[in-house]
């Protein structure tokens, strides 16, 4: 009898210990594994790695999305916990070296196109917190991206090593005791984890951000990233905190602006997911910027334009003269393109689905970019299941007849005339670089040429030593 109970009391304690440690498991306290992981993919979010580290299509953070850059294209690596493809072999030191100073396990430098230079501002615990999401929770994927493969000499990555020097702040983000918890938890996201500095501050010649400039807007690809500093008429000084909140929510704010481009990836994979509080902060941070203003704005790229429509004259009520040919032609091709959604005046949809092409930063702006890229690319982001969408008609593989660049010129031109800026025009060049995915920079051909340069001096020295020598030994009896 004894020997069952012993028996039955070791059988009733192999049971309950597994229970025992599940419980505890499921009450894990604050700090723990899956509390810091649950704050690791909050952060992942916030700093958007989906939008560059997953290709259309492909499997979460598996990489091969082509990244187009001023120097060439770069394809976004597999950072999935796969061994063999991915970072499943990175101890946590190397997962934040890389992610803070670029540096591969390999001892190779990344590009900047992978924002290290921001997420150095990265705390301790926040870079800690990401390895492991990455590390536990992300589903590794054993599949090798495209090998990124720049123009000589910018595939020497030994390169960034130089550029880092120069470039580089490796400093966390330090607290500003002068200023609110609120605006700081902005300035942290602002700076480090959401990088808002890499896509709308200008680049230097060397591809490294201005800080002198920081904000005011930059070309990326084949968009551009608007001045966000505080300038009442350059910047987004007119918006109030809520308007800039309800705009990183949504991705729009109707009668000033509509997201497209890499804001609308940004908005769609990041923004609309973050805490009230924390879009809040950003706000709040935001409208701090300090204001850079372009001399050639004159008023808001928000107010600009009114409505309008030509259908009278398309119509024939005013008759055909060859006085208004080339606007004749841009009416047409609105008319034909776009007034189905835009409305005939240029108004939008009632319900402000379709935006008005009047009091729009894309028609607003001096610089017609976005407007062009608008045309050829279209819009396209989802914000809390529905989508925002514009098709492009720049033309793909299956379209019938896609608009031309010369097309383009004239409707974009007829877009500006009439419903924004009213005195720019848009040319067949401009519409043909938007369409390459945007300026190169003139760094590349400078580089070939300062090395050409210095191999020739070298083989000119090389020649002379030899020519000396020579004459030295022919001198001798």
């Amino acid at each position: 009898m004894r020997s069952f109970v012993h028996r039955l009391g070791a059988l009733l304690i192999s049971f309950a210990i597994p229970l025992m440690i599940g419980t505890l498991h499921a009450a894990e306290p604050p700090g723990q594994p899956s509390d810091v992981i649950a704050r690791g993919k909050y952060l992942v979010t916030a700093a958007d790695c989906a939008a560059c580290h997953t290709a259309p299509g492909g499997k979460a953070f598996a990489g091969g999305l082509p990244i187009t850059t001023p120097l060439g294209t770069i394809y976004s690596t597999n950072i999935t916990p796969s061994r063999d493809f991915g970072i499943g072999g990175y101890t946590e030191q190397e997962f934040v070296r890389a992610v803070r100073r670029g540096i591969r396990r390999d001892g190779a430098h990344l590009y900047p196109a992978m924002p290290y230079t921001s997420y150095a501002k990265l705390t301790d615990d926040d870079a800690h917190a990401l390895y492991l999401y990455f590390t536990r929770a992300v589903e590794p994927v054993d599949a090798r991206a495209p090998e990124t493969d720049l123009p000589f000499p910018m595939n020497i990555r030994l390169s960034m090593l130089a550029w880092n020097v120069l470039f580089l702040d490796g400093k966390v983000f330090a607290p500003d005791s002068r200023q609110t918890a609120q605006w700081n938890r902005g300035a942290y996201l602002v700076q480090g984890a959401a990088h808002c500095g890499t896509c709308h501050t200008p680049r230097g010649f060397l591809m490294q951000e201005e800080a002198s400039r920081a904000f005011s807007g930059a070309q990326v690809g084949p968009w551009y990233a608007p001045n966000i500093t505080s300038d009442a008429v350059s910047g987004i000084g007119s918006w109030t905190k809520d308007e800039l909140v309800a705009y990183l929510r949504t991705g729009r704010l109707q009668g000033k602006a509509q997201a497209a481009g890499s804001m609308a990836e940004a908005v769609e994979h990041s923004f609309q997911y973050l805490s009230d509080a924390d879009l809040t902060a950003i706000a709040t941070y935001v409208k701090t910027i300090p204001a850079v203003h372009n001399p050639a704005n004159d008023r808001s790229r928000f107010a600009a334009g009114s409505m309008f429509s030509a259908l009278a004259t398309l119509r024939g009520r005013d008759g055909i003269s060859s006085d208004n040919d080339a606007d004749r032609s841009g009416a047409a091709l609105f008319q034909g393109n776009c007034a189905s959604c835009h409305s005939a005046s240029g108004q939008g949809s009632k319900d402000g689905y379709y935006p008005s092409l009047f009091h729009n930063s894309a028609t607003g702006a001096n610089n017609p970019t976005n407007l062009i890229a608008a045309i050829l690319y279209g819009v396209d982001r989802t914000v809390s299941g529905k989508q925002a969408f514009m098709p492009g008609f720049g033309g793909k593989a299956t379209d019938a007849n896609p608009l031309s660049d010369r097309d383009i010129a004239t409707l974009g031109s007829y877009v500006l005339a009439h419903y924004g800026v009213g005195d720019a025009v848009v040319t067949e060049q401009q519409v043909s670089e938007v369409r390459r995915g945007g300026p190169s920079s003139p760094l590349l051909p400078l580089a070939r040429g300062g090395l050409a340069a210095g191999a020739a001096v070298v083989a000119l020295g090389a020649a002379l030593l030899v020519f000396r020598k020579r004459k030295r030994y022919a001198a001798k009896p």
